[in-house]
């Protein structure tokens, strides 16, 4: 019998790329959506995907029992995506859709006889504050968080290990995602692009490239397509049932280093000169910078600067069999900056 896969977070960055990469393996799609995308997501939907409107923050995920009692006889496959990626998120939104959402989707696990797997996409960043090397088999270390994002991913993380026993489950904990590693293509900038926006103000005011990372601090990174290719990977391996995988880069590079590689890159010359992180975060209090910085939120300069190294050996052990390792990002920096230049004035790009 065909398998079906449930996944949440379609039509998104990552969840369109992994419906498309599942169908054309010729697996069964059915495709969870708030009922305000459903429309879109019928439009973007191939062959092989049947877009089912819902909502993972209410009970038996806001489906009528026919519906419900279908998913849970037919599918085999659980992959959840869906959730608030937003550094300034307030925390009741972040609690009802990455905790309670969570939880909902558990439910259905739960019920569906068939289960061979549930792919639950977490964060590297549910380390929250904690320095020094954080470990896959890591969760529960004390650790506080730098904001409700990551606090409610470690909530939802917390829930889905106590259900482990009974869930056949993998966790993947991606650190930055960025465009395609061929292509650049994305659908948002974020993360490092970020500091793309900064390299390109600086040069519409005619104004040095600055650096505002810490000297001790990484910046950790993947393309898409290395993530998209991971959790489909893992899915389907027996070997992984059971593991928490970082999908991060085992060689991040400082964030100096990353920066000077997006300022050559973009506009021909190394930064000059440093900026307290500290005087970033205020300025990006102000409105105007903020706008002129393409919406960029004062909670992303936390991420410059936090000197924190994921250990992936077992994510690298495990993909390895399927030749899959993340390029350095200095492979990929030319394809990320010219997807940039092309679009950086497009308002659909920015966020604010």
């Amino acid at each position: 019998m065909m398998e079906t896969a449930l996944v949440t977070g379609f039509p998104g960055f990552i969840g369109g790329r992994l419906v498309r990469r599942l169908t054309e393996s010729g697996t069964r799609v059915v495709a969870l959506v708030e009922e305000r995308m459903a429309e879109r997501a019928r439009t973007l939907a191939a062959d092989g995907v049947t877009v089912v409107a819902g909502d993972i923050a209410e009970r038996r995920l806001g489906l009528d029992d026919a519906v419900w009692d279908r998913l849970a006889d037919e599918v085999t496959h659980v992959f959840h995506l869906a959730a608030i990626y937003d550094l300034a998120v307030p925390v009741q939104i972040a609690q009802r859709v990455n905790v309670d959402g969570t939880g909902n989707v558990l439910e259905l696990c739960l019920a569906a006889r068939r289960l061979e797997r549930l792919a639950y996409v977490s964060t590297a960043y549910v380390a929250g504050t904690r320095t020094g090397v954080v470990y896959e088999h890591e969760l529960v270390m004390g650790q506080d968080f730098k904001n409700h994002y990551e606090s409610t991913k470690f909530q939802a993380e917390v829930w889905v290990r106590e259900l482990m026993a009974r869930v056949p489950t993998t966790i993947l904990r991606p650190a930055i995602v960025v465009g395609d590693s061929r292509t650049g293509e994305t659908e948002k900038f974020d993360g490092p692009y970020y500091m793309l926006r900064a390299i390109a103000t600086a040069g519409r005011l005619h104004t040095p490239v600055v650096q505002f990372g810490a000297s001790d601090a990484t910046f950790n990174v993947v393309p898409v397509d290395y993530v998209v290719a991971a959790i489909a990977a893992v899915a389907a391996a027996p070997e992984a049932e059971g593991e928490t995988l970082h999908l991060v880069d085992p060689d991040p590079l400082p964030t100096r280093e990353l920066m000077t590689l997006l300022a050559r890159e973009l506009a021909g010359r190394e930064p000059r000169g440093r900026v307290a992180p500290r005087l970033v975060e205020r300025a990006l209090t102000l409105p105007p910078v903020k706008r002129a910085f393409g919406g960029t939120p004062r909670e992303s300069v936390a991420y410059l600067n936090h000197p924190v190294t994921f250990d992936a050996r077992r994510a690298v052990d495990l993909l390895a069999p399927h030749d899959l390792r993340p390029p350095r990002f200095s492979e990929y920096v030319p394809a990320m900056v010219r997807f940039f230049r092309a679009h950086q004035d497009d308002p659909a790009f920015a966020r604010g």
